[in-house]
């Protein structure tokens, strides 16, 4: 008689950060420019395996060609939620040739859950939220499945809900490393002009913060710069810089769901 299959145990040996690590990482690189900085972090491991997570919108070229100049080698991640502007399309393949990475790569929104969940594309236009998280949210969970820290493009002032950004913190057990939290504009600005870095093609008709094309909007004079994303709707983050709850799934067939045109 066979002896019955052992069950193996699988051990997670994904380093898990602290808090406590992420205090000591923010006081060891306080006041350490920001090049300098990546570069410790790359060449003495300090992050484990990490990747940028980058959606190339209008800023995303100055913390990538910060990365490209600290290690080319770094994996540059972009979620395609299939409702991109073909000019960011166009832009992520533009700026990944021109810096030079070796590890560039595209997830994507599951099918089967578009199918079930999303079937005519139109859910952004009546659930803003289950939208970006079949779209955005999931794919990036399984991006980061494999990452022991990933890098954010995020900066302070951006919006209200990113002020007082740490260049390093934690989250869900895995290192979060912002290197432009208190860039400010005119740093950006700045930085664009000193490395010559080509803008995204929709920033000069007015798109300051640019992700999926219904839900961004051209930002007016005088408006947070993340104004023109999803307009209309109390909602300023897609989710994956936010812990995120169960989202309760709205019924498109139910007439009171659906959008008014």
């Amino acid at each position: 008689m066979a002896e019955p299959a052992r069950q193996i145990d699988i051990i997670d040996a994904r380093p898990v950060f602290t808090q406590g690590d992420a205090d000591a990482l923010n006081a060891r690189f306080e006041g350490v420019d920001t090049l300098t900085m990546l570069k410790t972090v790359f060449a003495e491991g300090l992050a484990g395996n990490v990747g940028v997570v980058s959606s190339f919108g209008t800023e995303s070229a100055v913390l990538l060609d910060l990365v490209a100049k600290a290690d080319k080698a770094i994996p540059v991640i972009f979620v395609d939620t299939q409702k991109m502007f073909a000019e960011t399309l166009n832009y992520r393949d533009t700026l990944v040739a021109r810096l030079g990475f070796t590890n560039s790569s595209v997830v994507a929104p599951d099918a089967a859950v578009l199918a079930k969940k999303d079937e005519t594309g139109l859910r952004w236009s009546y659930d803003p939220d289950g939208c970006c998280e079949i779209r955005k949210v999931e794919p990036m969970k399984r991006a980061k499945a494999s990452l022991d820290a990933w890098i954010s493009g995020r900066k302070a002032f951006q919006s209200v809900t990113r002020q007082n950004l740490p260049r390093f913190e934690v989250e869900d057990g895995r290192l979060k490393i912002n290197p432009l939290g208190d860039w400010t504009k005119t740093d950006l600005e700045a930085y664009f002009e000193a490395e010559q870095l080509p803008r995204h093609p929709l920033e000069a008709q007015g798109y300051l913060s640019i992700g999926c094309e219904p839900c961004t909007s051209k930002v007016l004079p005088g408006e947070d710069p993340r104004a023109g994303r999803w307009r209309g709707w109390d909602k300023v983050e897609c989710g994956i810089h936010s812990p995120v709850t169960p989202i309760p799934v709205i019924d498109p067939e139910d007439p009171a769901n659906l959008p008014a045109f």
